[in-house]
């Protein structure tokens, strides 16, 4: 696959202080690419640079291999972004919200059914805006970014004001675009959501890149030696080092009918963050 995002050793500084330093990562074509961090460790503004609404104090930036502020037209069209200040027009019905964005991009207007109907919503055409719940216009607002179909969709905190039956709705949603080609990078502080979306995930510390990789690459990467066992008719957690002694115990334990489980101690990406900053999300 084809590196859709690149960055080379990129420094964006403002007045006094640095947001980025030295920052270097790249996106493959098809990925849903976690871009993971607290806030203030420069996730927006590294979507900024990426989507030339800002430009690098040093450093090369490349989307679809080509220079970003350079070809920022290009640009325009073929991504999509969905910011943490979006928002939709509420005196507006969810079809003219959507036929406005359609307008801008010089898009065919049967793009805004056939969106609607992606992500579930087609029902809601003629409805005012004001009146859909949260998760509802946060589905409108990921249908206004692909609106023009881009090959590639910036989120900036997704879910970061949904409740969890909905989060896990958008993330269905996520998928099913990326399964049928939008590469998709992820900004979010919410380790176990790109856990579960994200093939790869770079852990960005104060402008930084601590850590890149496969979520569960990382998580065998940096696991303990421990194993949890959990026996019949124990009020305890029994906590065993990876070693034969263990396995005799453990097969003793199954041979007599008293163990229920067994568990690895892969830690969270949140506790690999922790252990490798000192900060928590």
């Amino acid at each position: 696959m084809d590196n859709i995002i690149m960055m080379e050793n990129v420094k964006k500084n403002f007045k006094d202080s640095m947001a980025l330093k030295n920052l270097t990562f790249h996106v493959k074509e098809g990925e849903i690419f976690g871009f993971l961090g607290p806030s203030g460790a420069g996730k927006t503004t590294t979507i900024k640079l990426l989507t030339s609404q800002l430009i690098q104090t040093s450093g090369e930036i490349k989307v679809f291999g080509k220079e970003v502020y350079a070809n920022k037209k290009y640009i325009f069209r073929n991504v999509g972004i969905l910011s943490d200040n979006s928002g939709v027009y509420d005196k507006l019905t969810v079809g003219d919200n959507l036929m406005l964005y359609a307008d801008i991009y010089g898009v065919p207007k049967k793009n805004v059914e056939e969106i609607l109907e992606k992500v579930g919503m087609s029902d809601t055409i003629k409805k005012e805006a004001i009146k859909l719940s949260k998760g509802m216009k946060q589905r409108i607002m990921i249908a206004r970014a692909v609106l023009h179909k881009p090959s590639l969709l910036f989120l900036d905190e997704p879910t970061s004001a949904l409740d969890p039956g909905t989060a896990l709705e958008i993330h269905k949603l996520l998928r099913k675009l990326n399964q049928e080609g939008t590469t998709i990078f992820l900004t979010t502080h919410n380790m176990e959501e790109a856990d579960k979306l994200c093939d790869r995930v770079a852990f960005l510390n104060s402008g930084e890149i601590a850590e890149i990789g496969k979520p569960e690459a990382l998580k065998l990467k940096y696991t303990t030696e421990e194993i949890k066992v959990i026996l019949r008719d124990s009020d305890r957690v029994i906590m065993l080092k990876n070693s034969p002694e263990s396995s005799v115990k453990i097969k003793m334990w199954m041979d007599s009918g008293k163990l229920i489980s067994i568990h690895s101690m892969e830690p969270s990406l949140e506790k690999i963050f922790l252990n490798l900053t000192g900060r928590k999300l």
